[in-house]
Order: C-alpha cells, then structure tokens, then sequence
C-alpha cells in the first residue's frame, strides 16, 4: 500500500522511499525493471525489430558454429600431419627403426587406417625390407581393393624385385581402375621399356603425354626411348717403357655392335712393336644376355706373331649383377669369371680372372680381382703363379652432357710368362691410374698410366688413352 492507495506509485517514487527495507526496494526495482523490458519487447515487435534481431543473432551463431567446426578439423590434421613429417625426417636420416615405430603408434591408434599402413609399406620398401613390403601392400590391397595408388606402389615393388611381369600385371589394373591418369600410364611406359617392349612402351608416354601435356615423365619416357646407338668404334695407343730394354708400342682399333638387347659382337685388330719385331692379332668375340641368368662371351683370337706374342687364343667370360635394395651402403655387386688359353710357339699359358665389382654411393665403384696363371714351357713341367688387383672409380666432375670420372688401381703378383723380353720368373708391385671424359653421349676419350716395380730393381711405365664414337 502506498499512502492509502493501491495502485503502484509512478515510476520514479522509489528515488523518495526512505531506506529502511532494502529487500522492498530490490523487489520493486525488479518488478519495475520486468515491466520495462517486456514493454520494449512488445514494443520491437510492434515495429519488426525483434524478428530482424533475432535473424541476426542466428546467422552469427551459424557463422560461429562454421568457425568452430573448421577449428576442430584443423586441430584434428595437425597430429596427422606432424607424425609424417616426423617419418620424412627419420627416413632422410635413414632412421628407418625410429620412422617404424612412428608408423606402429600411428597403427595401435587407427588400426583400420589403411592410409597408416600405406606408410608402413613406404618404410618398409625405403628401408630395403621388400619382401615385407610386398606382404604389406598385399594385406592393404585385400581390405582396399580398387585404390590404384596402392597398385601402383605395388608394381614398384615388383619392379625393385625384377619381377618385370608381375609389375606390369599390377600397373594394368592400376590403369583399369583410373585411365585417365597420366602417371599411372607414364608408370606403365616405363616397367614396358625395361620389358624390353619399346612400341608399346611409346604408346604408353604417348598416352600419358595426352592425357597431362606437362608430365615430364612421360616427356623423358618418349626422350629415352629415341634410336640409342648400336654400334661402336675406338681406336688406342699404348707405350711401355722398360728400363732394361727398349719400348714396345701397340696401336688398336675395335668395333662392337649390339644387334638386340640380348646379342652383342665384337672385332678388333691389334698392332705390336716389340723390340724391333712387328706383329699383329686379330679379335673376336659373341655376348649373348639373358635375364636373370648373366651374360656369356665366348670368342678367340689369331696372330701373325713372329713369336713374340701368342699365335693363338680362346677366352670365355661370365657375368652376373644383382642390384641391392636402396638405402644401402652397397647399391649392387657383380661378379665376372673367365678362362683365357694362350698358345705361344714355345709355351702353353691358361689363366682363370675373377673380378668382383661392388656399387657404391654417389657412382662410387670399388672392384677386387684375383688371376691364377698356369704356365707350361717345353721341356719344363707346368706351375701355377697368383696375381691380384684392385681399384676405385669415383666420379669428378659433371656439366650438361660432360662427364669426368677417374680411377686408381693397385696391382701385386708374380708371373713366368709375357712377351719375349719378360719371360722369365718375377714378381711386381704395380699403381696406376686412369680418367675417363665423356664429350657428349656418343663421344668419349680414355687415359691411363701405370708404373711398375719388379725383382731385380727393374721397373715399367706404361701409358695410353683411347677415343671411342658411338653411332
């Protein structure tokens, strides 16, 4: 009650009330404030501001909500991409035990992600572990069956195994499942030229070349499969010096052809000057390749020798290569054995080579060879002599199509046999050394010296180069 009325005092009476019951001023403070906001309220709804208001207050919840859901997928990313980066780092680094065990988390976290074990697979295959990278791949390619990346990474496996057709097989259902990719094609131009299937090879960077006019896979693809020279012809000069007696010079000229992959002939003519005495051989020789199984040469030579080198020869050779996972300190090895018969006038000579040639980094090469020489004069009984070699190539220097590369070699043994004027028994020390620049791809020219040391404080230098032309 209000001094005897009932009705509620206008709206500015309760600056007068004197302040003895706070709680009766809040109350009617409240109660006046509710009257005013929902009077407001009616008010902007009289005029249309509540609708636009309230349209307003709920784009910007929308906009917020966006907002919050791209944060979280953000968010959500960011742990994905830092474990592969992590992966990139230690595979860079060849921690390949350390990128595994990123990969394993990342698999014990999400064990149907079949993007996780792709990456298990790349490790695997970086780190040399093939045949466990086939076995993953395959487990993948059973759970997702039509992603042609994973077909494709498959092929790469195969390819890395010499299994060229197994590889294609994968590739061709990589092609099937996405024809229109230019790389899936420019992968299967590449696994048909290592088949040996040049045209249809061409069909498939040309395919590929349609599909992407900027692959310059493809490009190089087509590039690399251009008429490659056959045929060769080089021409040689080498002296030796003796400090016991006078010089001996030859002069060669040799010409091979490779009439397929798999055949190859050579032919060579040879020209000595041996303490006064001219004599002359003529060489030649068949390799025939096939896969998996090396390459055999058989050949044999035949002399005007005016006895003073052998009147005739036969030789065989054997080799065989295998290529190494990468991320190894050995990228390869290959193994050369080979018989070579001399026939002197006066003496029968037979030597067994083995020389094993190992890969390494950067175009290294380090190569180590062992000779067995059996000799047999007449009138004497016959008797074995060992010899050895060893030497390093390494590349120097490379610009546009030139390429310097050099080598050292050392070589230690003993022999009874040789030219007329070093039968006899000695052992030597040989060092040496040689370059080779090549012009440009069909041109190149070779050097090498050498200096010997033998028994009896006598000593050779031999020196020489070579200019080859391929056509």
């Amino acid at each position: 009650m209000w001094g005897g009325h009932s009705c509620p005092p206008p709206s500015g009476a309760e600056a007068l009330l004197p302040v003895t019951d706070v709680t009766v001023v809040e109350r009617k403070v409240v109660y006046l404030s509710r009257g005013s906001v929902e009077t407001i309220y009616k008010g902007m709804n009289a005029f249309g501001v509540g609708k636009r208001l309230g349209i307003i207050v709920l784009a910007r919840f929308r906009v917020l909500a966006v907002i919050w859901i791209f944060c979280l997928f953000g968010l959500a990313q960011q742990p994905t991409s830092a474990w592969q980066e992590q992966v990139r780092k230690c595979a860079a680094a060849q921690d390949w035990t350390a990128a595994m065990s990123i990969v394993d988390r990342e698999i014990a976290r999400a064990p149907r992600d079949m993007d996780i074990r792709t990456w298990r697979a790349r490790v695997l295959l970086w780190s040399g572990r093939v045949a466990e990278a086939e076995h993953e791949y395959h487990e993948i390619l059973t759970a997702v069956p039509n992603d042609p990346d994973n077909w494709m990474a498959l092929a790469n496996v195969y390819s890395r195994e010499s299994r060229t057709q197994d590889a294609l097989q994968a590739l061709n259902r990589a092609v099937e499942l996405d024809p229109k990719r230019a790389d899936l094609h420019a992968a299967r131009g590449r696994a048909l030229r290592v088949a040996d299937n040049r045209s249809q090879a061409k069909l498939e960077f040309r395919r590929a070349l349609e599909l992407d006019p900027t692959s310059k896979e493809a490009a190089l693809g087509l590039l690399s499969l251009r008429s490659e020279p056959r045929h060769e012809m080089r021409v040689g000069v080498n002296t030796d010096l003796f400090s016991f007696g006078g010089a001996n010079d030859l002069e060669g000229l040799s010409f091979t052809s490779h009439w397929t992959p798999r055949w190859k002939t050579s032919v060579s003519e040879n020209f000595y000057q041996r303490a006064g005495t001219d004599a002359e051989t003529s060489v030649a020789s068949v390799t025939g390749k096939l896969p998996r199984m090396g390459a055999l040469t058989v050949g044999g030579a035949a002399a005007h020798d005016n006895k003073v080198i052998p009147k005739n020869e036969a030789f065989f050779d054997y080799d065989q290569g295998w290529r190494l996972p990468a991320g190894k300190l050995l990228h390869g090895l290959e193994i050369i054995y080979g018989q070579h018969w001399y026939w002197y006038t006066t003496a029968r000579i037979l030597t067994i080579n083995e020389m094993t040639l190992f890969y390494l980094p950067h175009d290294w090469t380090w190569s180590v060879g062992l000779t067995g020489a059996r000799s047999h004069f007449s009138g004497t009984g016959a008797e074995w002599r060992p010899s050895g070699l060893t030497r390093v190539g390494f590349p120097i220097s490379a610009w546009d199509e030139r390429r310097l590369q050099g080598n050292v070699f050392f070589a230690v043994g003993t022999e009874n046999f040789a030219q007329v004027d070093q039968i006899g028994k000695f052992a030597s020390q040989t060092y040496g050394g040689g370059l080779r620049f090549q012009l440009t791809e069909r041109h190149d020219v070779t050097a090498f010296a050498a200096y010997q040391k033998r028994t009896q404080d006598r000593t050779q230098t031999s020196f020489g180069f070579t200019y080859g032309f391929r056509f």
